[in-house]
Parts: structure tokens; C-alpha cells; sequence
């Protein structure tokens, strides 16, 4: 009777805890995420969210949720406005990870008004591509915000855009594609930068009179346009050469809260709720069946594959480098000016030259040219030195001057060709020792054989001489053409780290730009 009696007390004191508290059932299953900056817009739909399915999401933002493997002893679920870049890095840690795209956004470029009507005037059709963005970067005439790409995922999907469309292959970046650099244009055009979306958005607001354009995710770009905090609304350029999308992913960490990532990835992608993210984020919903907003209604067009090799993304950031420091780049050109370069070589080295300076207006020609900031040294050379010309490219004034040097006569009647070459080199050991962080490349070109000065042997001791980092640094890109030794050229190329291109089944031009900025 006694034992009865106690355990119906247990029973009732049990029934009024619960009532007292509300019970397991009623609280919350509270998941810890892990989030990107670019999340933030959502918080106030939480709180629908946890109504509607009895999961509190406690988001946790952090600058590099997008470029360091999640803990996944610290955190439930990731949010991430895109996961390709942790595909690559951090397998062991996202592959297999159940994943819902939860809305999407491509990496355009936004232009203040004046600049989009001076480059579509230029453009036929008015259809501006990624090219010309490049070819204006280069001359000075957009100056654009675009997030770090080390530390953002934006500012990464910039960079392959650009870097994609550089490439011209119409699929994924290949080693191969990216052997040669052809950013440096484009580079010299990021005056600002940021380790997120949102503070690359806030500094663009705050520092207007450093960039004229804008490279970010189009739906920072329309809500940028919605609030009195620019002097002139950004026009959206969609490049006609494509763009990479961003899909905002939400990555189950912990299987054991498998159904709770299912009520929240339920609840995301009802329509009701999609129609809300798009009209809170401005990001284009990825089910179908919801009515867009008219802003929202322009096609993406190509979307631009993301490279699935991480020696590609390697290559694109080592090569970029720190946005936050300009880059300090030198090309030296040596060019044969012996007598059998008269007639039509010389007039296919002069037009080499022009179509570098901006004549040539194909998109490969718009990523290859002369830019902004490059330091360019011509040296022609006959039996001997005939002439060097230094310029640092501030505008056109500074193109003609390089112009004029390889215009103007003075032929050789010999070719000193390993002179020559040992010569760039005392020239590229000066700038280097001027300003040790310089990139310095050699380009030779000649269409004959050696028949003075220093032999190929001789050359070679006095390379092995030079400072340590004047050896490892400084490439040479001989150019064949014409009755040049190629077995030479090659073994010149490979004792410095560089490689040959043969222009014998091509123009200079075309040559030129295959070599264009390699390192």
C-alpha cells in the first residue's frame, strides 16, 4: 500500500514539473551553424523558421566559413554561400555531406553610370563581356571593388569568371589553362578590396571616390541600389562570356540531427518561403514554380563551370596575389634589329607591339595587352645593344613612346643574340635589386643565329653567376621565328625557367600573347 502511495507522488510531482517547464516536447531542437557574412540578411526569418518547425538556428558568422574546413565537433549544420571552394580543399571534411541549394546569385560587375555608357559605346551590340572589363581595367578606366579571393567565396568566383573566360575553352580551368597569366590587365584594376561580400559592400559605400565599379554577387549589388547610400546607382552588367552562380548550401555536419536538417530544408524551399528569401536577399529562388521579381528575370546565360582540381585554384591565388598590394610587374623585350629583319618581319614586329598597346581588339587581345602600372624595357640589338627604352605604362603618351623605340631604324649587321640575352639580364638583376618584390620577365626575339658576341656557352657560365634570385625568378621566352636556332632558343628557355614559343606557323603577334605574363 505504501509503495502504491509513493509512486503515484512520484507521478504527480512528475506531472507538474512538466506542466511547470513544458516538456521535451515543446522545446526547441537547437542547432549550432556554422555560417558565411553573407547569411546575415536571413536572421529575421529565423524566428518563422523555428515557429514553423520547432528548430532554433543559432548562426555563428565567420569570415573564413567559406575557406577552412568546418568543425564539426563544434557545429550541426553549415550555411555557406558556397561550398566549391572546401570541395577541393577539405574532402575529408564536406565530402558526402548531405547538401540543399537554398537560392542563388551570379558574380556580376556593377558600374557607375557614366562608366557602363563609356564601354558600351565601344562594344557592338552593347553586350559587355568579361574581356572588356579587363581591357578597361588596363587602360585605367574601371577601377573596381572585388572581395579578396583567398578569404572570400565571391570574391574566388570573380576570378574563375574572369580567369574561364580568359581561357576561352568554354569548360572548366585546366593547369594548362591557367600556365600563363592573362589577369595582369584585369589586375591592375583592384583598387578595393575586402575578406567578405558585406564589408566589400560597405566599403565601396564608404570610399566611392576609389572605384568606379563593383564585382559582387548581383543580389548585393540590387540591394547596394535600394538604399541612399550611393551617389549613383550601379548599373548591373551580366557578362556575355558568363558567370559563376552561387547556390548558398546548407550542409548537414552531424547526422544525428538528419530529421531536424529535414524540417529546416522542407521549410526553405516551400514556395511561401522562397517568395520571402527572394524579397529579403534579392537572390533568385531555386524552385521554378516562384514568380521572380522583374530584377531578377534577366537570364544568367553561361554559367561558368567551377575547376574540380585544386592545383588550378592554387595557380589562380598564388598568381593574383595580395589584392591589398599592387603588383610590380616587368616585362623586357629583346628584340633582333639585324638586317634580315628589314621589310615584312620588322613590319610584323611593329604590329605585334601595336596590338599590344590595344590594337587589337579580340577578347584574347583584351586580356593580353600593355596595362596600367606594367614597367615595359625594349632593348633592340644588332651586333651589339643598339638601344634600350624603359617606360612605366601611365597612359597612352607612354605606349607611343615604347612604339616609337621599335619603329625606328638603326639596323645591326650582325646578331649578338646571347649578348643580348646576358644584357636583359644585368637589366632584370638592377630592377630586381631596386625593388626585390618586381616580377620580371624575359622575352627574346630574334630570327637569325648567333654570329656575335658572347657564345651560347659563355651566356650560360654568366647566368650560373647572378644573383640567387635573379636565377630562380627571371624567366626567358624566346621567341623562334624566322632562321633562329630553335635546339638553341629551347636550351635558353630551359636553363631559365621558361619555355619557347615557334611563330613560324603564326604571327608575332599571336606568338607574343601565348607568352604573355607567364611566369
Amino acid at each position: 500500500m505504501k509503495a502504491g502511495l509513493l509512486t503515484l507522488c512520484l507521478a504527480l510531482v512528475t506531472a507538474v514539473l512538466t506542466a511547470c517547464s513544458g516538456g521535451d516536447a515543446d522545446e526547441p531542437v537547437r542547432l549550432r551553424v556554422l555560417a558565411s557574412p553573407d547569411l546575415a540578411v536571413l536572421t529575421p526569418l529565423l524566428g518563422e523558421l523555428k515557429e514553423a518547425t520547432g528548430v532554433d538556428l543559432r548562426l555563428d558568422f565567420r569570415p573564413d566559413a567559406e575557406t577552412k574546413a568546418p568543425d564539426r565537433a563544434r557545429y550541426d549544420l553549415a550555411w555557406l554561400s558556397s561550398d566549391r571552394y572546401l570541395r577541393l580543399t577539405a574532402k575529408s571534411a564536406v565530402q558526402g555531406l548531405q547538401r540543399t541549394a537554398t537560392m542563388t546569385s551570379p558574380v556580376v560587375i556593377g558600374l557607375r553610370p557614366d562608366v557602363a555608357r563609356k564601354l558600351r559605346a565601344g562594344v557592338p551590340g552593347s553586350r559587355l563581356t568579361w574581356a572588356d572589363i579587363a581591357d578597361a581595367a588596363a587602360t585605367g578606366t574601371v577601377r573596381f571593388g572585388m572581395a579578396d579571393p583567398r578569404h572570400s567565396a565571391g570574391g574566388l568566383a570573380a576570378l574563375v569568371g574572369v580567369a574561364t573566360a580568359a581561357a576561352g575553352t568554354g569548360g572548366a580551368l585546366r593547369p594548362g589553362d591557367v600556365s600563363c597569366d592573362r589577369l595582369r590587365g584585369f589586375r591592375s584594376g583592384h583598387t578595393l578590396t575586402a575578406d567578405t561580400g558585406p564589408a566589400l559592400v560597405d566599403a565601396y559605400a564608404d570610399h566611392q571616390d576609389r572605384a568606379n565599379a563593383l564585382i559582387t554577387y548581383e543580389s548585393d549589388l540590387l540591394a547596394l541600389n535600394a538604399t541612399d547610400r550611393l551617389d549613383d546607382r550601379l548599373e548591373v552588367v551580366r557578362p556575355e562570356d558568363g558567370m559563376v552562380l552561387a547556390d548558398f548550401p546548407l550542409l548537414l555536419l552531424d547526422a544525428s540531427h538528419r530529421a531536424a536538417y529535414a524540417e529546416v530544408t522542407q521549410w526553405l524551399q516551400r514556395d511561401s518561403t522562397q517568395q520571402k528569401i527572394m524579397q529579403r536577399t534579392l537572390r533568385r529562388p531555386v524552385n521554378t514554380t516562384v514568380t521572380r521579381n522583374p530584377q531578377l528575370r534577366e537570364p544568367v546565360g553561361n554559367a561558368l563551370y567551377f575547376p574540380d582540381q585544386l592545383e588550378v585554384i592554387d595557380a589562380l591565388l598564388n598568381d593574383y596575389g595580395d589584392p591589398n598590394r599592387p603588383a610590380t610587374d616587368q616585362v623586357v623585350f629583346l628584340l633582333d634589329f639585324s638586317g634580315s629583319m628589314r621589310g615584312d618581319r620588322m613590319a610584323g614586329l611593329r604590329e605585334a607591339f601595336a596590338d599590344l598597346s590595344g590594337a587589337d581588339s579580340t577578347a584574347s587581345g583584351k586580356f593580353t595587352r600593355f596595362y596600367r602600372g606594367e614597367r615595359l624595357t625594349v632593348i633592340r640589338f644588332g651586333g651589339r645593344v643598339l638601344e634600350e627604352k624603359t617606360v612605366t605604362v601611365t597612359g597612352p603618351k607612354d605606349l607611343k613612346t615604347l612604339a616609337g623605340t621599335v619603329a625606328r631604324g638603326g639596323y645591326g649587321d650582325a646578331t649578338a643574340v646571347w649578348s643580348a640575352l646576358d644584357h636583359g639580364y644585368r637589366t632584370a638583376a638592377r630592377e630586381l635589386a631596386a625593388d626585390p618584390d618586381r616580377s620580371v620577365s624575359l622575352v627574346l626575339m630574334t630570327d637569325g643565329e648567333n654570329n656575335a658576341g658572347l657564345a651560347y656557352e659563355d651566356f650560360v657560365r654568366r647566368h650560373q653567376a647572378l644573383p640567387a634570385a635573379v636565377r630562380a625568378d627571371v624567366p626567358t621566352y624566346p621567341v623562334h621565328f624566322g632562321e633562329a636556332d630553335a635546339g638553341e632558343l629551347r636550351r635558353a628557355a630551359a636553363q631559365t625557367g621558361g619555355r619557347m614559343v615557334d611563330a613560324a606557323d603564326s604571327s608575332l603577334s599571336e606568338a607574343f600573347k601565348e607568352i604573355r605574363g607567364c611566369h
